[in-house]
């Protein structure tokens, strides 16, 4: 089973008129102004599987400022999950800064939805008050056994739309906040993984962390799979597209490329992911 752990989808709307929702929304500004920057809505995405032989996608919105266009864009995927409910999951998605947003993650988990993200700070950074404001949802999910996904970046080098300050210090303390949380750092969660070399305690602080390769085509060598496999186990990666940013057979590529063995790729494509969701 090939499970694609992180995808985007948009409900008509937006898709048809992002830009009047560009005032007030900064953050969906940076990444979505340009018209090269897609928007896919769950039909696309089932389309795009089918083609690229994908069996379920995670699905989730964005982090709106709006609270309003959160529980929208959170009702799309609800929808879509329930339409689609043998190829989507759902995760629901909120502005930690929103007085809600705890509120929010509540009832989007009543509807059926089994874990948080992708949650993002594009101006702040993953700060000690991003922390606290990130404490109510993850005891939510702690105590629902959901995992989070969180949007993490490389600290160094080059800069593109949607590369928050966060550092490597700020990651680790989000993951030694929260020790008994499923998480998920987005896009390999910006080489922290390197740091189990060290000889005490960072492996054990990061026992609970999995990395998704969201965008990795763009950003590392395929030799990275092999590096973080060796460091961290190939049982926590995960297979996340960041789709429509790229398409599934980008990695399928790179994962050969790497010379990885056909059962460490079928952990990562999905065997990891089907453990962490709890899917038979």
């Amino acid at each position: 089973m090939i499970i694609d752990v992180h995808t985007h989808i948009f409900p008509r709307k937006i898709r048809e008129d992002r830009e009047r929702l560009f005032p007030g929304e900064p953050a969906f500004c940076l990444l979505y102004e340009s018209k090269n920057a897609g928007l896919a809505s769950a039909a696309d995405t089932i389309h795009m599987m089918d083609k690229q032989g994908v069996d379920k996608s995670v699905v989730f919105g964005f982090p709106w400022r709006n609270a309003e266009y959160t529980r929208q864009h959170n009702d799309y995927i609800i929808e879509s999950v329930n339409r689609y409910p043998d190829r989507l999951i759902g995760f629901c998605c909120v502005d930690p800064y929103c007085d809600s947003a705890p509120e929010e993650v509540r009832r989007c988990f009543e509807r059926g939805l089994c874990g948080v993200g992708e949650l993002a700070f594009y101006q702040s950074g993953i700060d000690r008050n991003a922390l606290e404001r990130l404490a109510p949802i993850m005891e939510i999910c702690r105590d629902s056994d959901h995992p989070i996904l969180i949007h993490t970046n490389e600290p160094v080098g080059h800069q593109y739309a949607g590369k928050t300050p966060n550092t490597l210090k700020q990651i680790y303390d989000l993951v030694r906040r929260f020790p008994d949380n499923k998480i998920v750092l987005a896009h390999w969660g910006g080489g922290i993984f390197f740091y189990n070399l060290l000889k005490k305690e960072v492996a054990d602080a990061l026992k609970n962390v999995w990395y998704d390769t969201a965008a990795s085509p763009f950003l590392y060598r395929a030799d990275i799979y092999r590096f973080a496999g060796k460091l961290v186990g190939y049982d926590k990666i995960l297979f996340g597209t960041d789709f429509p940013l790229l398409k599934p057979e980008r990695y399928f590529r790179e994962l050969k490329d790497a010379g990885l063995t056909q059962e460490e790729i079928a952990r990562i494509c999905g065997g990891n992911a089907a453990f962490l969701l709890g899917l038979r």
